[in-house]
This record gives structure tokens, sequence and C-alpha cells, in this order.
């Protein structure tokens, strides 16, 4: 059996990152797919589709870093969904379909400029050493 899912498209939104209570991060972002086709009519259109990619541990540490809005990503992972129930209205539970990202690379186009990285200690990264 195989649950692999790999996308390729531009975060709808900067990162947002926090620290697990294993000591390790979290990172996620959205991601806009898009497709073009031609409908019935003959009119070209375009459907775009948002996904929620979730990194963990090293993978987190580097999206948070270098990953900005608008910025086109190859994405590689795994779907999965999660439930849990709404705080706000009891017995209601509530679903996330999420990519649990493997792997990503940053690609050209839009969002190019990699926003600057934020002091960390001695474990910055430079562009031609990043692991991805």
């Amino acid at each position: 059996m195989v649950n692999k899912a790999i996308l390729v498209g531009n975060l709808g939104r900067d990162p947002e990152s926090k620290p697990l209570p294993s000591g390790g991060m979290v990172t996620n972002f959205s991601l806009a797919t898009s497709r073009k086709y031609k409908g019935k009519d003959g009119e070209r259109k375009e459907e775009t589709e948002w996904h929620n990619v979730v990194c963990y541990g090293k993978q987190a540490e580097i999206a948070a870093q270098y990953l900005v809005k608008g910025k086109t990503v190859y994405v590689e992972g795994r779907i999965q969904t999660r439930s849990w129930e709404d705080k706000e209205r009891p017995g209601k539970k509530v679903y996330r379909t999420e990519i649990v990202c493997d792997s990503f690379q940053m690609l050209g186009g839009k969002g190019d400029a990699a926003k600057p990285a934020a002091p960390s200690g001695g474990d910055d990264f430079e562009d031609d050493s990043v692991p991805f």
C-alpha cells in the first residue's frame, strides 16, 4: 500500500512554527496548487486547491527559516487526516487533512527572496548548505 503526495505550489501565507512538548519543532503552511482546463463551454478555467502542509524536526526548522508567502515549493509527503472534538461545540468532531512533509525543495518564482534568518545561536544555514 502506498500513501504518497507530491505537490508543487505556492505558499499561501508565511509558515507558522511552534515547539513540541518533546523539544522538537512543528511548522505549518498552506500550499496552493492549480490546474487549468477547458470547460464544456470551451472557456479556459482554473481551479485552485489548498493543502495544509505540516513539517517536523529539521524540515520544520528549515521551512520556518527560509519559506515565505508566495514562494514556489516542491513537497513530498503523506496524506493524514486528524480529528478532535470542537471545544466550542461539544460532541462535534472536527477533521483536518494534511500533507505530512517528508522533504521539500524551494523552486524559482514568486517570493524568491527568502526572509532574513533570525539568529539561532550558531545554527544558521547558508543558502548553498541547506540540506534539501
